[in-house]
């Protein structure tokens, strides 16, 4: 599927996350009960198998085509609009490098009430469909996108992530998986985390590894003016804080001033709230280039796609210190870090500062910070380091 295919916000974004444009946002179609991550979904068992040049996923996650020999099989679990649009990006980005590769796509599965069971029924269907993609393609390489879709593979490879069970997965909701998952890293070929503080969360011993981030680009600017005063994404009103955007927002607003709230169908009713709900992927980025501030404040981040693409559409971004391996974070604060805070009681503060007194360069210096995140950058590392490390 390309990031232009229907996708709606995500609900974490965290492991398979990704949440975003979650990259920010998830196929509400698939979108997992509200206590599970972005890695739970809804089927049968199976698998799709497609070579291609070009990586159109279908939006039900599948892929077909020709069976041929390939350099690289993906194995994509695929449960969310945000992680079918990355393995499609990483598939290009191959392909570019010279690779030919193969795409085989889990089917969502059954919905299961657990955490524990919706990640078994998941790596279920995705070692079926690396079984069927091994028998297809007879690839030289094997790339697994997610641990849960390496956490029952018939054979190892490497392994694409953002987040670990170790900590998306605790107490009983991860019993049979954090155990595995130990045991995947360490087997892995190579690693190939989404951000250094994915790898830094990874328990060690593990493989080595090649950081491999999600491309952000700006979108198309339509030259619409700055009228909204902030936006927040709010996915996973619980795991992204909306509770607490929304208490330093009724602390901070002036008269005329609206906080827009996307991604969530929860319902706001104040002065100087407007939610829209769920979005098609070019309404939030056009909502993103009307907005002076992006308000963030969740509970863990692991990886925080949404925030790095309101950098790349010029907002001015304000939130608190997170756990995870929030990549957006090191970023806001050296842009300014008056607007990143330890507490949510600061937030009022900051978005005060955002608004009245912002830096008059940040976006320009927004835009060099953003540079590693780029299509151009990530060829290279893709090419020069990811390619030829892949077995």
């Amino acid at each position: 599927m390309s990031r232009q295919a229907r996708r709606k916000v995500d609900a974490d974004h965290g492991r398979h996350e990704a949440e975003p444009g979650e990259h920010a946002l998830l196929d509400a179609r698939r979108q997992p009960p509200a206590e599970t991550d972005a890695d739970s979904g809804a089927g049968q068992h199976g698998a799709d198998v497609d070579q291609r040049a070009r990586h159109a996923m279908r939006e039900d996650g599948r892929v077909g085509g020709s069976t041929s020999r390939a350099d690289v099989l993906i194995v994509s679990l695929g449960s969310t609009a945000g992680l079918r649009a990355a393995d499609a990006e990483l598939a290009d980005a191959l392909h570019r490098a010279g690779a030919s590769v193969a795409v085989a796509a889990a089917r969502a599965p059954r919905e299961v009430r657990t955490l524990a069971l919706t990640d078994l029924v998941w790596a279920r269907a995705a070692r079926a469909a690396a079984v069927a993609g091994i028998a297809a393609h007879e690839p030289r390489a094997l790339l697994y996108s997610t641990l849960t879709a390496a956490l029952l593979w018939p054979r190892p490879g490497a392994i694409r992530f953002d987040a670990l069970a170790a900590a998306n997965r605790p107490g009983r909701h991860g019993v049979w998986q954090r155990p595995l998952e130990r045991r995947r890293l360490r087997a892995a070929t190579l690693l190939v985390p989404w951000d250094e503080g994915s790898l830094a969360e990874s328990p060690r011993p593990h493989a080595a590894a090649v950081v491999v981030p999600i491309a952000v680009a700006p979108s198309p600017d339509a030259g619409a003016a700055r009228d909204i005063a902030a936006l927040t994404y709010a996915a996973n009103p619980h795991k992204k804080g909306l509770d607490r955007v929304l208490a330093a927002w009724a602390a901070a607003r002036h008269d005329g001033e609206e906080l827009v709230v996307a991604g969530s169908n929860v319902r706001v009713d104040a002065p100087g709230l407007r939610s829209v709900g769920l979005l098609e992927p070019a309404a939030y980025r056009a909502l993103l280039r009307r907005a002076r501030v992006f308000v963030a404040a969740p509970r863990r981040e692991d990886y925080g796609i949404a925030q790095l693409e309101a950098l790349a559409d010029g907002c001015v971004l304000v939130t608190t210190t997170s756990p995870g391996p929030y990549a957006a974070l090191p970023l806001a604060r050296a842009l300014d870090p008056r607007l990143v805070v330890e507490r949510a009681d600061d937030l009022p503060g900051a978005l005060r500062a955002a608004l009245d007194e912002p830096a008059a360069d940040y976006g320009q210096r927004a835009a060099q910070a953003l540079a590693p995140f780029s299509a151009a950058t990530i060829d290279v590392v893709v090419r020069e380091e990811l390619l030829p490390r892949l077995r």
